[in-house]
C-alpha cells in the first residue's frame, strides 16, 4: 500500500517554527531567505517613505515595523516550506556538480569579451558613419536633419 502524502499548506506551515531538513541546502536556503528578507524590509521602508510619512509617529513607524517583522518571518518560513525547501536542496546539489572556471581563465575570457565588444562597437560606428556619408552624398538622406 502506498503512503498517503500529508503535505502541509503554506499557511499551515507559516505558524510552525520548526526547520525542515536543517543540514541540507543551507547556503542556498540562507541566501534565498536573505534576499526575500531584504525585499520585505525595503518594501516596508518604501511604504513608510511614500505613504505613511505624514501620519502619526505610531502609524508611520509601527505599520512598517510590523510589515518588516512579518516579512522576516515569511522569509524564514518560506525556505522551510517542504516543497520549496526540497527545490532549494536540489538546487544546491546541482550547483555542487558544477565545475567552476578558475580566476585566470575568467580574467582572460572577460578581456576577450570586452575587446570583441569594443571592436564591434567601433566597427558599427564607422559603418554607420560611412553609410550616412554615402547616402548624404547621393541625396537619399538629408544630413542636416540627423544632428
Amino acid at each position: 500500500m502506498a503512503k498517503a502524502k500529508t503535505e502541509v499548506s503554506f499557511l499551515g506551515n507559516f505558524l510552525v517554527p520548526g526547520l525542515f531538513k536543517p543540514n541540507q541546502g543551507r547556503v542556498v536556503r540562507q541566501v534565498t531567505a536573505g534576499v526575500v528578507a531584504i525585499i520585505m524590509v525595503a518594501a516596508a521602508w518604501r511604504l513608510r517613505a511614500t505613504i505613511l510619512i505624514e501620519k502619526t509617529p505610531a502609524v508611520s513607524l509601527g505599520v512598517p515595523l510590523a510589515i518588516a517583522i512579518l516579512g522576516l518571518w515569511f522569509a524564514y518560513r518560506l525556505v522551510n516550506w517542504t516543497p520549496f525547501a526540497n527545490f532549494l536542496i536540489s538546487v544546491e546539489a546541482e550547483l555542487d556538480k558544477v565545475t567552476w572556471a578558475d580566476w585566470d581563465y575568467l580574467k582572460r575570457a572577460t578581456i576577450v569579451v570586452l575587446v570583441v565588444m569594443f571592436t564591434m562597437g567601433a566597427f558599427l560606428y564607422f559603418a554607420d558613419f560611412f553609410w550616412q556619408q554615402l547616402f548624404g552624398a547621393v541625396g537619399f538622406l538629408d544630413l542636416d536633419t540627423l544632428d
